[in-house]
């Protein structure tokens, strides 16, 4: 079964789509929309390991936890250009950046550390595409989650700031434990989150 895409939807506004433009879409937009190079990018439904994943970085005793000044969130997009609002997975922004309940994304120097968990439909994104305008917009550290054997294994990123693009930080199975500006001690099993 084919759906047809809503007449809104295509060709799209002369020039592309705008990062303005997404908070003003239509009500039958699916529910996570990215903008990448002027392009909407609609998400397919997450996997279960997608979701376990995400929720044992944000969890509160166990995932990430930052110090007070800063706070995880999930689900919103950072504007990085006229053309460019990717949603990543989880962020790690500052705090005083969030000045309303209603914002819907963040600007590049209030976020501290992007998280994309790969899907198969977003392979080339997450490891190409996304990192190369994360790091264009000076984010200081990206980590990529993928799956290898129903586990998790994380690669991170730092920025090199003399060249503006990310270096390799590391590769965790089983634990995470690095330091990004503060120290990250995670225990990778998903055991706990299913059944």
């Amino acid at each position: 079964m084919t759906t047809a895409l809503p007449e809104w939807f295509y060709p799209g506004p002369e020039g592309g789509w705008t990062a303005d433009m997404l908070d003003r879409l239509p009500s039958d937009v699916p529910k996570r929309v990215e903008l990448i190079d002027g392009s909407l990018v609609m998400m397919s439904p997450q996997t279960a390991f997608h979701m376990f994943v995400i929720n044992l970085l944000i969890d509160q005793q166990r995932g990430i936890r930052p110090p007070a000044h800063l706070m995880v969130v999930r689900e919103m997009t950072v504007t990085l250009g006229i053309r460019q609002r990717p949603e990543p997975d989880i962020m790690v922004v500052t705090g005083s950046a969030l000045t309303s309940l209603r914002m819907t994304s963040f600007k590049p120097e209030d976020v501290h550390l992007v998280v994309e968990v790969v899907s198969p439909e977003s392979v080339e994104r997450d490891r190409t595409t996304k990192p190369i305008k994360y790091s264009d917009a000076g984010i200081k550290h990206l980590w990529r989650v993928e799956q290898e054997d129903d586990k998790p294994v994380v690669y991170t990123f730092e920025l090199e700031p003399a060249i503006k693009a990310y270096v390799p930080t590391g590769i965790y199975r089983g634990q995470l434990k690095t330091d990004i500006g503060f120290e990250v001690d995670i225990d990778l099993d998903l055991s706990r989150f299913i059944g």
